[in-house]
């Protein structure tokens, strides 16, 4: 479980100094992080420790992660700003 200071930890963590991954993970962090299951939660602190040349091919969907946990959250996260 998280807590609330873990997560302002996560929304600092998130700040990662290109725009284009700022835009997604903070608003991300602070209005849907918290309705995740803790399961997604745990996936989404893992994707914050990969390299930012890595996360920003993903997000763009220029290459898709190996890892299926880590797929699920950034489907995840674009699905939130690309709604069908």
């Amino acid at each position: 479980m998280y807590s609330e200071e873990d997560i302002r930890r996560l929304a600092w963590q998130s700040r990662r100094g290109m725009l284009e991954l700022d835009v997604l993970f903070v608003p991300f962090v602070k209005d849907a992080f918290r309705g995740l299951s803790e399961e997604d939660k745990d996936h989404f602190v893992r994707l914050l420790a990969c390299e930012d040349q890595d996360l920003f091919l993903w997000l763009m969907e220029r290459e898709v992660p190996e890892d299926p946990d880590l797929h699920r959250i950034v489907r995840i996260i674009l699905d939130r700003v690309q709604p069908s």
